[in-house]
């Protein structure tokens, strides 16, 4: 079993189709054809089954395919660290987040971070809860920033950086867009823009809704923290979103109020998988982000 029929078998294996992994990979289809084929021979299983034009993967291929790209995750990691081994200022660190912190945190972080080490390299990966938790688990991601932070998953590892207020969001021309502070039990009867489910500031909103004496009426739904402000300023409906999350990027906005009661907090953590060592760049940047933030809340 060679090396380069493990590549060739994952590659066709996530395209589900010879030519477009040929062609990812730039050698001949007749090439990767003939190595899948050198693979099952050895093995002595069948690896795909032909589904119309594409292929399926059979339940031993399935299995297979589930080992073999974890070996090659682990392989590339170990390969990256040999290289950063003597100087980690040339390395890359993969970070995934969820959508919320990509207007205003990850921007700051990273350029903070490579004011000082101007050579290293982002792998950036955004993603819901369940996706960055995933991808830190599989070696996808070597760190991620969360919220909430996952206490009860083994697989990871990590420290809450920070915790952060929700605000309400109302259309500028809302009778409430005035005032200091309101009650979230004011906004009972409101249509709410929330996010899509599998997103973790959806719960949040709900459980604090529920806090408050009522269930919202949701009008839309939506993965992206700019959507939610552009509909909540177009007066499509109302939403709480954390401050983190409001700086003005477009001229239309909505108008912002704090919610006095119930407080509605959320954390941010940071995360990486606990049963392995992070490559020398990521925990350089690890610690350069528990510094960040031990500043920033400070002045908070």
């Amino acid at each position: 079993m060679e090396l380069r029929q493990l590549y060739y078998f994952v590659k066709v294996a996530k395209k589900e189709h010879v030519t477009q992994a040929a062609e990812e990979l730039h050698v001949a289809q007749s090439a990767v054809s003939r190595q899948i084929h050198q693979l099952e021979e050895e093995l002595g299983v069948k690896l795909f089954l032909q589904k119309g034009r594409n292929l399926q993967l059979t339940p031993v291929g399935q299995l297979l395919y589930k080992r073999v790209e974890a070996v090659l995750k682990d392989l590339e990691r170990t390969v990256q660290e040999v290289h950063e081994f003597h100087d980690p200022e040339y390395g890359e660190i993969r970070l995934g987040f969820p959508h919320s912190l990509g207007i205003h945190l990850m921007p700051e972080v990273v350029s903070g971070f490579r004011k000082k080490h101007p050579n290293v390299k982002f792998r950036l990966k955004q993603g819901n809860y369940a996706s960055i938790v995933k991808d830190v688990v599989s070696g996808e991601t070597d760190l991620a920033f969360i919220s909430p932070f996952p206490e009860e998953n083994d697989e990871v590892t990590g420290d809450i950086l920070l915790t952060e207020e929700l605000s309400a969001i109302l259309p500028p021309n809302h009778p409430l867009a005035g005032e200091e502070s309101i009650k979230l039990e004011q906004l009972k009867n409101e249509m709410f823009v929330l996010f899509s489910n599998g997103y973790s500031l959806r719960p949040i909103v709900l459980d604090a809704c529920q806090k408050a004496g009522f269930e919202p009426i949701i009008s839309f739904e939506s993965e992206e923290t700019d959507n939610i402000r552009g509909l909540v300023a177009a007066g499509m409906g109302v939403s709480l979103l954390p401050d983190m999350a409001l700086f003005q990027t477009k001229q239309l906005q909505p108008a912002r109020v704090r919610i006095r009661d119930p407080k509605v907090l959320r954390q941010i953590g940071l995360i990486r998988r606990s049963d392995d060592k992070l490559p020398p760049v990521a925990a350089v940047f690890y610690n350069f982000l528990i510094e960040y933030f031990d500043t920033y809340n400070h002045r908070q």
